[in-house]
């Protein structure tokens, strides 16, 4: 029989991701926007605002990880 193994979730990954799409979203939309395309512009917006709620999740949880692992445990970008 196989061992079960622990899900970890790829916060390093999901912030690099997320960042990225924050990064790419949000001046696409204001160029979009200041081009006259309201509705791509209201999308990416959208798209923008779910990025950064992301953000903000990926980092509490982080935090959380942080304080309840021993000190010295590092993360690879992949874990």
């Amino acid at each position: 029989m196989s061992e079960p193994r622990n899900a970890r979730s790829a916060l390093n990954l999901r912030l690099v991701l997320a960042s990225f799409g924050l990064i790419f979203t949000l001046p696409l939309a204001v160029w979009t926007a200041l081009a006259g395309y309201p509705v791509p512009a209201i999308l990416l917006g959208a798209l923008a605002v779910i990025a950064f709620v992301d953000l903000i999740v990926i980092q509490a949880r982080r935090r959380r990880r942080h304080r309840e692992e021993p000190p010295g445990t590092h993360h690879s970008l992949f874990e």
